[in-house]
Order: structure tokens, then C-alpha cells, then sequence
């Protein structure tokens, strides 16, 4: 969802500008020659090396396929690609590119993951405990997403971490783990995550801490987000 998404070009916060100025909900459409693949009942329903890709405001990252590919599966036409269709993602059971298999919606092939060890600092704490201090740790920048910086356990207060029931995935990062922090009396649900065996693109990141600055107090050295019109870039 890079390209629609938090300052995506294409969002209603994007972090650039356009030249010439474009206006308006844009949409982007382009081919997608990888092998798509969905399997309903046991059964492959679509098998094709022709989808397109559609990127469009305010709707996840969809797949469109040539109509006479889709049988008799629910569908949508896509006004700016005539003779294509959405499939919607629950209409089948289990989706697959160049084999790999999808959960919540197609991989973006402008999303990236990059992960690097640095000295940014991070200081968290909760309820007047200091759960991380250190300036060992590593930062991950995702496309169009806020950089977040993640620790290793050892330099983490464990000892009020408990393990949460909550899971989620991501097609970039795999299935992350949820632990709640409790500190005395006081549980903060899902305050931390990690990935345990994340996919290849964040490897780095196996098994580190991340912390919701939402539900306790994060210090972050992070990078500044300062728009195009801040740092003298003349477009």
C-alpha cells in the first residue's frame, strides 16, 4: 500500500510533492507479471502471469485480472482498465504469488524493508519504570512509514514483559508476537512486539523489541520528517 499510504506519492499526506502538481484521487495501474494464483475449495480458480496491479486511494492494494480469467468468482470492474476485474480477497480461500503464500493483501513491489544496527537512542518506560535505556539498537525504515527502532531482549526489562494472545501479520515482516508490560498492579495490553522468525527482507530484526509509543513513554532518536518545502530541495 507504499505508494497510497502514509506520504506515499499517491496519499492525501505525501511527504514529496508532484511536477506539475496533480490534484485529485489518482490512481495507478501497471502490469504485474509474477504468477497469481487462488485456490478455492482445493481447487485453482485463477492461475495467471496477466494481472495488473491497481494502486488507488482509500483501498488496499488489489490485484485486477482480464475478466474471462476469473469464472464465475465475485468481481468489479476497474473503470480505468476495461475488460479487468477485482477479485475481492475473501472471495477465495487462499491466495499464492510466484508461490508464496498472501494474507490480508498482494506484497508491494515499491514496499521496502531496510534494516540497519545504529547508536540512535531509545529510552522507554512505563508506570515509572525504566523498561530499555541504550543506544544499542536497530533502526527500520519502511516505505512511507515512520522509521521505529528495535532492541535486543537482553537490553530489555523482561522481567515485566508478559506474552499476549495477540498475533498479526504482515506481508513485509511475517507474523509478529504481542507482550503485554506490567508493572506492579498496572497491565498495559500489547505495549511491545517482535518478530520471531520474520521474512528475509527483515532478518535483522529476529526476535528484537519494538515499543507502542501510544501506550508507553518512548524516547526515540529518530530521523526528522521535514517535508520537501523544509529542506530546500528545488523540484
Amino acid at each position: 500500500m507504499s505508494l497510497v499510504a502514509g506520504s506515499g506519492p499517491l496519499s492525501r499526506d505525501r511527504a514529496g510533492r508532484l511536477s506539475p502538481p496533480a490534484e485529485g484521487d489518482l490512481v495507478y495501474i501497471e502490469p504485474h507479471p509474477r504468477r497469481v494464483q487462488a485456490v478455492l475449495a482445493g481447487r485453482t480458480v485463477i492461475d495467471t502471469e496477466r494481472a495488473l496491479m491497481v494502486h488507488r486511494r482509500g483501498e488496499p492494494l488489489s490485484y485486477a485480472f482480464a475478466a474471462d480469467e476469473v469464472g464465475d468468482l465475485p468481481s468489479k470492474q476497474v473503470p480505468e482498465a476495461p475488460g479487468f476485474v477485482v477479485v475481492p480477497w475473501r472471495a477465495v480461500d487462499t491466495w499464492f504469488e510466484e508461490g508464496r503464500r498472501l494474507v490480508h493483501y498482494p506484497p508491494n513491489p515499491y514496499h521496502r524493508v531496510d534494516c540497519r544496527p545504529t547508536h540512535r537512542g531509545l529510552r522507554v518506560t512505563a508506570a515509572g519504570e525504566t523498561l530499555v535505556d541504550t543506544v544499542e539498537t536497530v533502526i527500520l525504515f519502511e516505505t512511507a512509514l515512520r522509521p521505529r527502532l528495535y532492541v535486543s531482549p537482553s537490553l530489555v526489562r523482561t522481567d515485566l514483559l508478559r506474552r499476549s494472545e495477540t498475533s498479526t501479520y504482515c506481508n513485509y515482516k511475517g507474523s509478529a508476537t504481542y507482550w503485554d508490560v506490567i508493572v506492579g498492579g498496572i497491565r498495559i495490553d500489547d505495549a511491545a512486539w517482535s518478530y520471531d522468525d520474520p521474512l528475509p527482507e527483515s532478518l535483522p530484526i529476529a526476535a528484537l523489541l519494538s515499543f507502542d509509543e501510544t501506550k508507553v513513554e518512548v524516547l526515540a532518536e529518530l530521523p526528522d520528517s521535514a517535508s520537501y518545502d523544509d529542506c530546500g530541495c528545488d523540484l
